[in-house]
């Protein structure tokens, strides 16, 4: 007996001068089997080819009314006439002809009768070097997971129409974090499940402003998100501007806005109550740490096995959740970021600029 036919797929494609990249996904969404699929590409401004690329390849071209992934893609959203919706960055490729009619089928299958399910994939990196090979196995390990701040928009979100327009959308409050956003609300009301599959991604943010940079940048910001720190992101797209010239990420404007926050806007006080909040962040985060140690010992152990993970969740977990111990770990995080890494960056940055001058 044949199965029926799948629905309508609507893959929607935030872009902002992407005229390099664009083409390849595109490509491979031409290629993919057994699903109807709808293509938009929501603009955000782009001054490059990306609209001519877009027409070219015959798909749908929304420009928004201003710039930031979560306005493009919910403008994009409302064009969308598929039963699913399935957010995916223009550096992303897709090498599995069957990948979106499998992820469909699977998402089906998993919805409940409210239909609050979302799915996302797992990554893998496409990179031009060998360095930090150990990271990014890390970052794609974690990536299959479905733990709190383990999913972000690289990994596609695939979701039914019904449902996105339940959550309202995307944030649009900020030009940034809102795959966290909605990741949040989905896990409020419903739940995430990871797809068959994987898809690809360009290492290029990481092999330029460099890997350790970039992570520690993303572990400061999702900290500062996780307790509300909203004024942090008010801020933080002027600073990230002076990125623009250099490639290189300097972090020291970053700590810069951070000692500013700590002197004018939180005092003693409230500095205090941000740093015990991030230690108690830290704390509930602290199973990366032995997750990252099954990845080290991965040729060891094998694949999917994961022994210092369950001694973290069944054993450690349990022993340091009290509120001393968050105060403690509070303590050690404004050591480290404040007292450490932010005077070596300041040097470190500050070497840097003057041999780029002279």
């Amino acid at each position: 007996m044949q199965s029926p036919p799948l629905p309508q797929l609507s893959v929607i494609i935030p872009t902002l001068n992407e005229a390099q990249l664009l083409p390849l996904l595109l490509n491979d969404l031409r290629n993919q089997q057994k699903i109807p699929l709808e293509i938009i590409v929501g603009d955000g401004g782009s001054s490059d080819a990306t609209q001519s690329v877009a027409n070219a390849h015959g798909v749908s071209f929304v420009q928004s009314s201003r710039r930031g992934r979560g306005v493009q893609m919910n403008a994009a959203a409302e064009r969308a006439t598929g039963d699913y919706l399935l957010f995916l960055h223009a550096d992303t490729r897709i090498d599995d002809p069957s990948l979106l009619a499998n992820a469909v089928q699977a998402l089906a299958g998993a919805l409940p009768g409210d239909g609050m399910v979302a799915g996302h994939f797992s990554l893998r990196f496409i990179r031009t070097t060998d360095k930090n090979t150990t990271a990014y196995r890390y970052a794609e390990e974690k990536s299959s997971f479905n733990r709190a701040n383990t999913t972000n928009g690289d990994q596609g979100l695939l979701i039914s129409r019904t449902f996105f327009q339940q959550l309202g959308g995307f944030d649009e409050s900020l030009p940034f974090l809102e795959d966290q956003r909605i990741a949040g609300k989905i896990c409020a009301v419903g739940r995430l499940v990871t797809l068959p599959g994987s898809l690809n991604t360009s290492a290029r943010r990481f092999e330029i402003e460099g890997f350790h940079r970039r992570y520690i940048l993303m572990s400061i910001m999702m900290g500062l998100y996780s307790i509300g720190a909203e004024d942090f992101y008010v801020r933080a797209p002027g600073v990230y501007r002076v990125q623009e010239d250099t490639g290189r990420l300097l972090l020291s404007p970053f700590f810069r806005l951070i000692w500013r926050m700590m002197r004018d806007d939180w005092g003693l006080r409230g500095s205090i109550r941000v740093f015990y909040l991030l230690g108690t962040y830290i704390r509930q985060n602290s199973w990366q740490l032995f997750f990252f140690l099954d990845v080290q010992l991965r040729r060891l152990l094998g694949s999917g096995r994961y022994p210092f993970l369950w001694f973290h969740d069944r054993i450690v977990a349990p022993c340091t959740n009290f509120a001393p111990y968050n105060a403690l770990v509070g303590i050690l995080c404004l050591v480290w970021f404040m007292g450490i890494l932010a005077p070596y960056f300041w040097a470190a940055e500050y070497i840097y600029q003057y041999r780029r001058l002279t």
